[in-house]
Protein backbone atom coordinates (compact mmCIF):
# COMPACT_ATOMS: atom_id res chain seq x y z
CA UNK A 1 0.00 0.00 0.00
CA UNK A 2 1.50 3.39 -1.08
CA UNK A 3 0.55 5.62 1.85
CA UNK A 4 2.84 8.26 0.20
CA UNK A 5 -0.01 8.50 -2.69
CA UNK A 6 -2.86 8.17 -0.28
CA UNK A 7 -1.57 11.66 1.45
CA UNK A 8 -0.92 13.26 -1.46
CA UNK A 9 -4.27 12.36 -2.49
CA UNK A 10 -5.80 13.41 0.40
CA UNK A 11 -6.64 17.53 0.01
CA UNK A 12 -7.71 17.28 -3.46
CA UNK A 13 -10.33 14.61 -3.07
CA UNK A 14 -11.29 16.56 0.12
CA UNK A 15 -12.10 19.68 -1.77
CA UNK A 16 -13.66 18.25 -4.69
CA UNK A 17 -16.24 16.83 -2.31
CA UNK A 18 -16.53 20.56 -0.66
CA UNK A 19 -16.74 22.02 -4.00
CA UNK A 20 -19.70 19.52 -5.02
CA UNK A 21 -21.77 20.91 -1.95
CA UNK A 22 -20.44 18.90 1.27
CA UNK A 23 -19.93 20.30 4.53
CA UNK A 24 -16.06 19.95 5.74
CA UNK A 25 -16.73 18.18 8.32
CA UNK A 26 -19.17 15.56 6.42
CA UNK A 27 -16.23 15.14 3.51
CA UNK A 28 -14.10 14.94 5.80
CA UNK A 29 -15.77 11.66 7.29
CA UNK A 30 -16.55 10.17 4.00
CA UNK A 31 -12.83 10.63 2.90
CA UNK A 32 -11.62 9.29 6.00
CA UNK A 33 -13.55 6.19 5.55
CA UNK A 34 -12.62 5.90 1.33
CA UNK A 35 -9.13 5.77 2.58
CA UNK A 36 -9.93 3.23 4.86
CA UNK A 37 -11.72 1.09 2.29
CA UNK A 38 -8.61 1.78 -0.13
CA UNK A 39 -6.09 0.24 2.24
CA UNK A 40 -8.53 -2.48 2.64
CA UNK A 41 -9.04 -3.24 -1.17
CA UNK A 42 -6.28 -2.17 -2.72
CA UNK A 43 -3.55 -4.70 -2.17
CA UNK A 44 -5.34 -7.13 -3.97
CA UNK A 45 -7.18 -5.19 -6.77
CA UNK A 46 -5.15 -1.55 -7.21
CA UNK A 47 -7.33 1.17 -9.46
CA UNK A 48 -6.33 2.37 -12.60
CA UNK A 49 -7.42 6.09 -12.13
CA UNK A 50 -6.56 6.18 -7.79
CA UNK A 51 -7.99 9.62 -7.79
CA UNK A 52 -11.46 8.89 -9.18
CA UNK A 53 -11.71 5.69 -7.25
CA UNK A 54 -11.23 7.71 -4.05
CA UNK A 55 -13.29 10.53 -5.06
CA UNK A 56 -16.34 7.97 -6.14
CA UNK A 57 -15.83 6.18 -2.83
CA UNK A 58 -15.92 9.03 -0.74
CA UNK A 59 -18.61 10.92 -2.54
CA UNK A 60 -21.22 7.90 -1.99
CA UNK A 61 -20.44 7.07 1.61
CA UNK A 62 -21.05 11.20 1.79
CA UNK A 63 -24.65 9.92 0.15
CA UNK A 64 -25.06 7.34 2.24
CA UNK A 65 -24.69 9.47 5.17
CA UNK A 66 -26.71 11.92 3.83
CA UNK A 67 -29.70 9.50 2.82
CA UNK A 68 -29.19 7.84 6.75
CA UNK A 69 -30.14 11.88 8.36
CA UNK A 70 -33.03 12.34 7.82
CA UNK A 71 -33.48 15.89 8.66
CA UNK A 72 -31.50 16.69 5.73
CA UNK A 73 -33.62 14.92 2.96
CA UNK A 74 -34.04 18.13 1.29
CA UNK A 75 -30.29 18.43 0.94
CA UNK A 76 -29.85 14.94 -0.57
CA UNK A 77 -32.78 15.93 -3.62
CA UNK A 78 -30.54 18.31 -3.98
CA UNK A 79 -26.95 16.74 -4.06
CA UNK A 80 -28.31 12.84 -4.96
CA UNK A 81 -26.57 12.93 -8.43
CA UNK A 82 -23.85 10.16 -9.09
CA UNK A 83 -21.06 11.63 -10.62
CA UNK A 84 -20.31 10.93 -14.11
CA UNK A 85 -17.88 7.37 -14.59
CA UNK A 86 -13.98 8.52 -16.06
CA UNK A 87 -11.12 10.11 -15.04
CA UNK A 88 -11.65 12.96 -12.46
CA UNK A 89 -11.44 16.71 -12.61
CA UNK A 90 -8.11 18.17 -12.16
CA UNK A 91 -9.29 21.24 -10.34
CA UNK A 92 -6.67 21.22 -7.21
CA UNK A 93 -8.52 22.42 -4.58
CA UNK A 94 -5.50 21.99 -2.49
CA UNK A 95 -4.68 25.41 -1.73
CA UNK A 96 -8.24 26.23 -0.76
CA UNK A 97 -8.44 23.85 1.99
CA UNK A 98 -5.02 25.74 3.51
CA UNK A 99 -6.99 29.06 3.50
CA UNK A 100 -9.92 27.13 4.89
CA UNK A 101 -7.75 25.49 7.93
CA UNK A 102 -6.58 28.85 8.54
CA UNK A 103 -9.68 30.09 8.87
CA UNK A 104 -9.57 33.32 11.80
CA UNK A 105 -11.93 31.66 13.72
CA UNK A 106 -9.68 28.85 14.54
CA UNK A 107 -7.58 28.74 17.35
CA UNK A 108 -3.53 28.29 16.18
CA UNK A 109 -3.85 24.68 17.75
CA UNK A 110 -7.09 23.69 16.11
CA UNK A 111 -5.49 24.74 13.00
CA UNK A 112 -2.49 23.48 12.79
CA UNK A 113 -4.78 20.40 13.82
CA UNK A 114 -7.15 20.59 11.03
CA UNK A 115 -4.34 21.60 8.70
CA UNK A 116 -2.32 17.82 9.18
CA UNK A 117 -5.45 16.22 8.88
CA UNK A 118 -6.94 17.58 6.02
CA UNK A 119 -4.12 18.54 4.11
CA UNK A 120 -0.94 16.39 5.35
CA UNK A 121 -3.59 13.26 5.18
CA UNK A 122 -2.29 12.50 8.82
CA UNK A 123 -5.05 10.27 10.67
CA UNK A 124 -6.18 11.50 14.46
CA UNK A 125 -3.90 9.23 15.99
CA UNK A 126 -0.90 10.16 14.57
CA UNK A 127 -1.34 14.25 15.05
CA UNK A 128 -2.11 13.47 18.89
CA UNK A 129 0.93 11.35 18.93
CA UNK A 130 2.82 14.04 17.98
CA UNK A 131 1.25 16.25 20.44
CA UNK A 132 1.71 14.26 23.43
CA UNK A 133 -2.24 14.58 24.00
CA UNK A 134 -4.46 11.58 24.18
CA UNK A 135 -6.62 10.38 21.17
CA UNK A 136 -9.63 11.48 22.40
CA UNK A 137 -8.43 15.06 23.09
CA UNK A 138 -7.20 15.41 19.33
CA UNK A 139 -10.54 13.76 17.85
CA UNK A 140 -12.18 16.67 20.20
CA UNK A 141 -10.68 19.39 18.82
CA UNK A 142 -10.37 18.28 15.43
CA UNK A 143 -14.17 17.84 15.68
CA UNK A 144 -14.63 21.61 16.79
CA UNK A 145 -12.57 22.57 14.08
CA UNK A 146 -14.10 20.90 11.20
CA UNK A 147 -17.52 22.39 12.87
CA UNK A 148 -16.27 26.18 12.70
CA UNK A 149 -15.42 26.13 9.12
CA UNK A 150 -18.35 24.15 7.84
CA UNK A 151 -20.25 27.10 6.82
CA UNK A 152 -16.86 28.66 5.11
CA UNK A 153 -17.30 29.17 1.40
CA UNK A 154 -14.32 29.14 -0.97
CA UNK A 155 -14.95 32.14 -2.59
CA UNK A 156 -13.32 34.57 -0.91
CA UNK A 157 -9.42 35.44 -1.04
CA UNK A 158 -7.61 33.69 1.70
CA UNK A 159 -5.05 35.02 3.64
CA UNK A 160 -1.54 33.95 2.76
CA UNK A 161 0.45 35.06 5.97
CA UNK A 162 -2.19 32.99 8.29
CA UNK A 163 -1.33 30.15 6.30
CA UNK A 164 2.05 30.74 6.40
CA UNK A 165 2.48 30.76 10.22
CA UNK A 166 -0.23 27.76 10.94
CA UNK A 167 2.82 26.05 8.61
CA UNK A 168 5.72 27.29 10.67
CA UNK A 169 3.94 26.39 14.03
CA UNK A 170 3.72 22.71 12.24
CA UNK A 171 7.46 23.20 11.72
CA UNK A 172 8.49 24.80 15.37
CA UNK A 173 6.80 21.74 17.13
CA UNK A 174 9.46 19.36 15.45
CA UNK A 175 8.88 15.64 16.25
CA UNK A 176 7.09 13.29 18.43
CA UNK A 177 5.58 9.48 17.92
CA UNK A 178 5.83 8.31 14.31
CA UNK A 179 5.15 11.77 12.70
CA UNK A 180 8.12 13.91 12.04
CA UNK A 181 6.57 17.43 12.05
CA UNK A 182 9.10 19.38 10.92
CA UNK A 183 9.39 17.07 7.93
CA UNK A 184 6.09 17.06 7.19
CA UNK A 185 5.60 20.71 7.49
CA UNK A 186 8.53 21.48 4.65
CA UNK A 187 6.23 18.74 2.64
CA UNK A 188 3.39 20.75 3.00
CA UNK A 189 5.04 24.12 2.11
CA UNK A 190 6.35 22.57 -0.65
CA UNK A 191 2.63 21.79 -1.68
CA UNK A 192 2.08 24.63 -1.02
CA UNK A 193 5.08 26.37 -2.92
CA UNK A 194 3.90 24.46 -5.90
CA UNK A 195 0.64 26.01 -6.04
CA UNK A 196 1.35 29.37 -5.50
CA UNK A 197 3.63 31.75 -6.61
CA UNK A 198 3.95 34.20 -3.43
CA UNK A 199 7.78 35.10 -2.19
CA UNK A 200 7.14 34.87 1.39
CA UNK A 201 6.25 31.25 0.71
CA UNK A 202 9.34 31.09 -0.86
CA UNK A 203 10.57 32.71 2.01
CA UNK A 204 9.27 30.19 4.77
CA UNK A 205 10.50 26.89 2.22
CA UNK A 206 14.02 28.46 2.91
CA UNK A 207 14.28 29.02 6.27
CA UNK A 208 12.32 25.66 6.89
CA UNK A 209 15.47 24.00 4.83
CA UNK A 210 18.17 25.91 6.12
CA UNK A 211 17.23 25.41 9.90
CA UNK A 212 16.78 21.62 9.35
CA UNK A 213 20.19 21.65 7.84
CA UNK A 214 21.07 22.00 11.44
CA UNK A 215 19.13 19.33 12.75
CA UNK A 216 21.54 16.48 13.23
CA UNK A 217 23.98 18.95 14.81
CA UNK A 218 21.37 20.37 17.56
CA UNK A 219 21.72 17.69 20.12
CA UNK A 220 24.34 15.82 21.97
CA UNK A 221 24.16 11.33 21.52
CA UNK A 222 22.72 12.35 25.56
CA UNK A 223 19.93 14.35 24.01
CA UNK A 224 21.25 17.22 25.50
CA UNK A 225 21.48 21.13 23.73
CA UNK A 226 24.42 21.74 21.96
CA UNK A 227 24.16 25.75 20.86
CA UNK A 228 24.94 27.28 17.82
CA UNK A 229 28.71 28.18 17.93
CA UNK A 230 29.46 24.48 19.39
CA UNK A 231 27.75 22.81 16.99
CA UNK A 232 29.94 20.48 14.58
CA UNK A 233 29.22 21.89 10.98
CA UNK A 234 30.67 19.23 10.12
CA UNK A 235 27.12 17.50 10.18
CA UNK A 236 25.03 19.88 8.33
CA UNK A 237 23.35 18.86 5.44
CA UNK A 238 24.86 21.07 2.92
CA UNK A 239 22.14 19.81 -0.06
CA UNK A 240 19.53 21.28 1.92
CA UNK A 241 21.67 24.80 2.81
CA UNK A 242 22.06 25.01 -0.46
CA UNK A 243 18.36 24.59 -2.04
CA UNK A 244 17.22 26.97 0.87
CA UNK A 245 20.26 30.24 -0.22
CA UNK A 246 18.77 28.99 -3.65
CA UNK A 247 15.08 29.57 -3.02
CA UNK A 248 15.91 32.53 -1.00
CA UNK A 249 17.95 34.49 -3.80
CA UNK A 250 14.93 34.10 -6.51
CA UNK A 251 12.50 35.43 -3.52
CA UNK A 252 14.92 38.12 -2.71
CA UNK A 253 15.23 38.99 -5.89
CA UNK A 254 12.05 39.77 -6.81
CA UNK A 255 12.05 42.91 -3.96
CA UNK A 256 9.20 41.84 -1.54
CA UNK A 257 10.41 41.78 0.90
CA UNK A 258 8.41 39.51 4.00
CA UNK A 259 9.63 38.50 7.73
CA UNK A 260 10.12 34.59 6.52
CA UNK A 261 12.38 36.45 3.74
CA UNK A 262 14.44 38.26 6.58
CA UNK A 263 14.45 35.21 8.86
CA UNK A 264 15.94 33.23 6.09
CA UNK A 265 18.64 35.34 5.33
CA UNK A 266 19.68 35.74 9.06
CA UNK A 267 19.81 31.78 8.97
CA UNK A 268 21.45 31.70 5.60
CA UNK A 269 24.54 33.98 7.10
CA UNK A 270 24.68 31.29 9.94
CA UNK A 271 24.99 28.29 7.28
CA UNK A 272 27.50 30.46 5.69
CA UNK A 273 30.20 30.46 7.87
CA UNK A 274 32.49 27.72 8.13
CA UNK A 275 33.07 28.24 12.21
CA UNK A 276 31.13 30.63 14.26
CA UNK A 277 34.10 33.17 14.66
CA UNK A 278 33.63 33.96 10.84
CA UNK A 279 29.96 34.88 11.29
CA UNK A 280 29.33 37.77 9.96
CA UNK A 281 27.33 39.80 12.73
CA UNK A 282 27.20 43.18 11.32
CA UNK A 283 25.00 41.76 8.45
CA UNK A 284 23.18 39.65 10.68
CA UNK A 285 22.12 42.61 13.08
CA UNK A 286 21.22 44.48 9.27
CA UNK A 287 18.95 42.01 9.06
CA UNK A 288 17.62 42.00 12.36
CA UNK A 289 16.75 45.68 11.90
CA UNK A 290 14.97 44.95 8.53
CA UNK A 291 13.02 42.42 10.45
CA UNK A 292 12.20 44.31 13.62
CA UNK A 293 11.03 46.80 11.31
CA UNK A 294 8.54 44.49 9.40
CA UNK A 295 7.45 43.10 12.44
CA UNK A 296 8.04 45.20 15.45
CA UNK A 297 8.25 41.72 17.47
CA UNK A 298 9.80 42.10 20.97
CA UNK A 299 11.30 38.30 20.60
CA UNK A 300 13.17 39.86 17.27
CA UNK A 301 14.82 42.43 19.32
CA UNK A 302 15.66 40.48 21.87
CA UNK A 303 17.66 37.94 19.27
CA UNK A 304 18.86 41.27 17.41
CA UNK A 305 20.65 41.97 20.71
CA UNK A 306 22.64 39.18 20.75
CA UNK A 307 23.67 39.95 17.45
CA UNK A 308 24.43 43.39 18.67
CA UNK A 309 26.65 41.74 21.33
CA UNK A 310 28.49 39.70 19.09
CA UNK A 311 29.09 42.44 16.24
CA UNK A 312 29.63 45.49 18.78
CA UNK A 313 30.47 43.89 22.16
CA UNK A 314 28.26 42.84 24.97
CA UNK A 315 27.90 45.83 26.50
CA UNK A 316 26.11 47.26 23.25
CA UNK A 317 24.47 44.18 23.33
CA UNK A 318 23.43 44.88 27.17
CA UNK A 319 22.57 48.37 25.88
CA UNK A 320 19.87 46.84 23.13
CA UNK A 321 18.77 44.69 25.88
CA UNK A 322 17.85 47.03 28.25
CA UNK A 323 15.05 48.32 26.52
CA UNK A 324 13.33 45.32 26.27
CA UNK A 325 10.92 44.16 29.15
CA UNK A 326 12.25 41.23 30.98
CA UNK A 327 8.89 39.30 31.08
CA UNK A 328 9.94 38.11 27.60
CA UNK A 329 10.65 34.39 27.04
CA UNK A 330 14.33 33.78 27.24
CA UNK A 331 14.74 37.27 28.34
CA UNK A 332 16.88 35.73 31.15
CA UNK A 333 18.93 33.45 29.42
CA UNK A 334 19.69 36.26 26.84
CA UNK A 335 21.22 38.71 29.93
CA UNK A 336 23.13 35.83 31.32
CA UNK A 337 24.76 35.23 28.27
CA UNK A 338 25.92 39.13 27.66
CA UNK A 339 26.59 39.31 31.36
CA UNK A 340 29.18 36.34 30.77
CA UNK A 341 30.29 37.93 27.99
CA UNK A 342 31.29 41.24 29.52
CA UNK A 343 32.72 39.20 32.62
CA UNK A 344 30.02 39.49 35.10
CA UNK A 345 30.38 35.53 36.04
CA UNK A 346 28.46 36.27 38.97
CA UNK A 347 25.41 38.22 37.80
CA UNK A 348 25.59 35.56 35.19
CA UNK A 349 25.17 32.52 36.88
CA UNK A 350 22.46 34.31 39.13
CA UNK A 351 20.58 34.63 35.33
CA UNK A 352 21.20 31.45 34.14
CA UNK A 353 19.59 29.87 37.10
CA UNK A 354 16.42 32.38 36.63
CA UNK A 355 16.34 31.21 33.42
CA UNK A 356 16.53 27.38 33.55
CA UNK A 357 13.84 27.78 36.40
CA UNK A 358 11.74 29.88 33.39
CA UNK A 359 12.68 26.95 30.29
CA UNK A 360 10.00 25.72 28.41
CA UNK A 361 11.22 21.97 27.93
CA UNK A 362 13.58 19.54 29.78
CA UNK A 363 16.55 20.20 27.50
CA UNK A 364 16.67 23.68 27.51
CA UNK A 365 16.48 23.56 31.51
CA UNK A 366 18.85 21.26 31.38
CA UNK A 367 21.28 23.55 29.26
CA UNK A 368 20.90 26.39 31.34
CA UNK A 369 21.47 24.70 34.86
CA UNK A 370 24.67 23.41 33.68
CA UNK A 371 25.59 26.89 32.52
CA UNK A 372 25.01 28.37 35.95
CA UNK A 373 26.81 25.60 37.13
CA UNK A 374 29.63 26.00 35.31
CA UNK A 375 30.07 29.52 36.54
CA UNK A 376 29.25 29.28 39.99
CA UNK A 377 32.18 26.44 39.80
CA UNK A 378 34.97 28.78 38.79
CA UNK A 379 33.47 31.32 41.26
CA UNK A 380 34.14 29.17 44.05
CA UNK A 381 37.58 28.71 42.99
Amino acid sequence: MNEALLRSLTPNVLGILVRRGATFAAAEDAVQDALVEAVRVWPADPPRDPKGWLVTVAWNRFLDATRADTARRRREDRLDEEPAPGPSATVDDTLQLYFLCAHPSLTPSSAVALTLRAVGGLTTRQIAQAYLVPEATMAQRISRAKRAVSGVRFDQPGDVATVLRVLYLVFNEGYSGDVDLAAESIRLTRQLATAIDHPEVAGLLALMLLHHARRASRTAPDGSLVPLAEQDRGRWDTALIAEGVAILQAALARDRLGEFQAQAAIAALHADAPTAEETDWVQIVEWYDELAGLTDSPVVRLNRAVAVGEADGPRAGLAALAALTDSLPRHAAVAAYLHERDGDLATAARLYAEAAHKAPDLAERDYLTRQAARLNARLSR
